[in-house]
C-alpha cells in the first residue's frame, strides 16, 4: 500500500521504517528541514524500558499544589490557563488514582518491554550507532520516605518480567562511581539493568538514511495546508508541496497531532507539556554518570551520551510557549551538579525547550481512528524516544494485518470515547 506519514521525529521516522520493511510504499512529511528538529532534538536522551510511569499518579494532586510554591519544581502551571489546558489538566487528574494509575503503567510497561525487544532487533540487524549505551538506568532517592513507596511500582515490573534491583547508598555508588562524593545525600535506589541511553536526534538522522535507502521519499521544509475527506476516508493531504494521495495516513506530529485532527471531528487530548534540556561537554570522567541517573526529587534524567552529559526534566503547562526562562535552566544546573559536581562544564551548557505530546493517562495512542484509512502514532510524552520503535512495529503489524504479539486494543484513540 501507498502510506503517507505525517511528522519526521523518532516516532514517525521508526514508524517509516517497519512499514517500508512490511513491503509498503512510504512518504514522510514534515515542516522542518530534516528529520528530529523538535521534541526528538535534544531530549533527556534515556532509553528507560522500566522506568515508565504516568505522569497520573496518586498524590500528585497534592504534591502539584505544594509545587507551587518551590522554586525548583518539577511541575510548573502558568497562572492563567484557557478552557483547553483545564480540560485536559481535568482529564488528568482523574487519572490520579491507585486503579487508574496500575492500569495506565502497565500499558506503559507493556509497550515499552515490546520495544526494547525492537530496538535491539534493529539495532542488531543495521548497526546503527547513535552514542548509545546498554547500561541501566538508576533512579534515586534522596530521603527513606520516596524509597519506601515504590511498591506498586516493583508490583508491575515483577509481572511483566522487567528485571530490577532496590539498592541501598552503597548499591547506587557501585552503579555510578560519580555519584560517591555526594553519596550522603541519597537513601538508596532502584536499579533497572535493561535500559538503555543514546542520541535521539543522531538516531533518528541515521535511522532517516536507512529508510531513504530502502526507498522511503522524505518530503522536508514541507507544511500541512488542509485535508480533503470523502465519507469515511482521507481523499489527500493538501501540502505547501502540492496534493499528497494515499491509501493510508498516519498522523504522528506528536503535540501538533489534535490540531490535524480536529477538522475531521476527531478529539484527541493530547497536550504540549513543555520540558527543558541542556547539553554540557565532561571534563571531569571520574565525577561522571555512566548511564542514566534520575533524580527523584527534581523529577530530572541526568545521561551521558558520549562525551557529554544532557540533564532534562521539568514538566510545564504552558501552551505552545518555547521560550527559555532562566530559571528553568538553573534547575537542571542544580540537580546535576548536586550530584555529580564538577562533571561537566556548565559555561558552555546548551539550553533546550521541547514540547512533549502528553496523553491524560500517560499512554500514547496506537491505532486506527474511525475514519478507514487514518492512523496514529502520537502522544507518547516523556517517552518517545523509548516507545518509538515498539510504538511503530505494533503499528506495521495493525496496518499490515499481522499479529503485535502485545495487546493493543486499550491503545487506541477509542478509548477516551467512554
Amino acid at each position: 500500500m501507498k502510506i503517507t506519514i505525517l511528522g519526521a521525529g523518532v516516532v514517525g521516522v521508526t514508524s517509516a521504517w517497519y512499514l517500508s520493511k512490511a513491503g509498503h510504499e512510504v512518504t514522510v512529511v514534515d515542516r522542518q528541514p530534516g528529520p528530529a528538529l523538535e521534541t526528538s532534538f535534544a531530549n533527556a536522551g534515556e532509553v528507560s524500558f522500566g522506568y515508565c510511569s504516568p505522569w497520573a499518579a496518586p498524590g500528585v494532586p497534592v504534591k502539584a499544589a505544594k509545587w507551587i510554591f518551590q522554586k525548583h519544581a518539577p511541575l510548573k502551571i502558568r497562572p492563567t490557563l484557557d478552557m483547553e489546558t483545564w480540560s485536559w489538566l481535568l482529564r488528568m487528574l482523574s487519572n490520579c488514582t491507585e486503579a487508574r494509575y496500575a492500569v495506565n503503567k502497565s500499558r506503559m510497561v507493556r509497550i515499552s518491554e515490546h520495544s526494547r525487544a525492537a530496538l535491539a532487533a534493529l539495532r542488531e540487524e543495521t548497526g546503527i550507532r547513535y552514542d548509545h549505551r546498554t547500561r541501566g538506568t538508576l533512579e534515586v532517592f534522596r530521603t527513606q520516605k520516596q524509597l519506601d513507596g515504590i511498591g506498586g511500582d516493583l508490583k508491575v515490573l515483577e509481572s511483566y518480567g522487567v528485571p530490577f534491583e532496590v539498592l541501598d547508598r552503597k548499591g547506587c555508588t557501585d552503579a555510578e562511581p560519580g555519584l560517591t562524593p555526594n553519596a550522603h545525600k541519597i537513601a538508596g535506589g532502584l536499579r533497572l539493568p535493561n535500559d538503555e541511553t543514546g542520541d535521539c536526534f543522531i538516531f533518528t538522522n541515521e535511522l532517516a538514511k536507512l529508510c531513504a535507502a530502502r526507498g522511503v521519499k522524505f518530503l522536508y521544509n514541507t507544511a500541512i495546508k488542509d485535508v480533503r475527506r470523502q465519507g469515511s476516508c482521507i481523499v489527500a493531504v493538501e501540502t505547501t508541496a502540492g496534493d499528497l494521495e494515499a491509501d493510508i495516513f498516519v498522523a504522528a506530529m506528536g503535540s501538533y497531532t489534535p490540531k490535524f485532527l480536529k477538522p475531521l471531528g476527531i478529539n484527541l487530548p493530547v497536550y504540549p507539556v513543555k520540558g527543558y534540556s541542556i547539553t554540557v561537554p565532561i571534563i571531569d570522567e571520574s565525577r561522571a554518570p555512566v548511564s542514566t541517573v534520575m533524580d527523584e526529587n527534581y523529577k530530572v534524567a541526568i545521561t551521558r551520551l558520549g562525551d557529554r552529559i544532557r540533564v532534562g526534566g521539568t514538566a510545564e503547562i504552558a501552551g505552545f510557549s518555547k521560550t527559555l526562562p532562566k530559571a528553568r535552566q538553573e534547575t537542571l544546573t542544580l540537580s546535576v551538579e548536586d550530584l555529580f559536581g564538577g562533571a561537566g562544564d556548565q559555561s558552555q551548557a546548551k539550553f533546550w525547550s521541547g514540547l512533549r505530546p502528553m496523553t491524560p493517562d500517560g499512554t500514547p495512542v496506537i491505532g486506527k481512528t474511525r475514519l478507514d484509512n487514518l492512523y496514529l502514532n502520537t502522544g507518547h510524552g516523556t517517552l518517545g524516544w523509548t516507545m518509538s520503535c515498539g510504538s511503530a512495529s505494533i503499528l506495521a503489524d495493525l496496518i499490515s494485518g499481522g499479529n503485535p504479539g502485545i495487546e493493543t486494543d486499550d491503545l487506541a484513540v477509542s478509548r477516551y470515547a467512554a
